[in-house]
């Protein structure tokens, strides 16, 4: 039995389906300083949760 061909389609092409990320999102996404904000606010949370759940 032979195997359907299947159609490859080029990354950021209009077929592709997906958003091209921009320049603040491009930003967000390799600003250290900014993943380092991230990083500490997500662990305040689960502390918060954690110590929330141990009265």
């Amino acid at each position: 039995m032979a195997s359907k061909h299947v159609n490859h389609i080029e990354p950021y092409s209009p077929q592709f389906g997906t958003m091209i990320p921009m320049g603040t999102q491009k930003f967000m996404r390799t600003c250290v300083l900014w993943q380092l904000v991230r990083f500490v606010a997500i662990n305040i949370r689960m502390t918060v949760l954690i110590l929330k759940s141990h009265h």
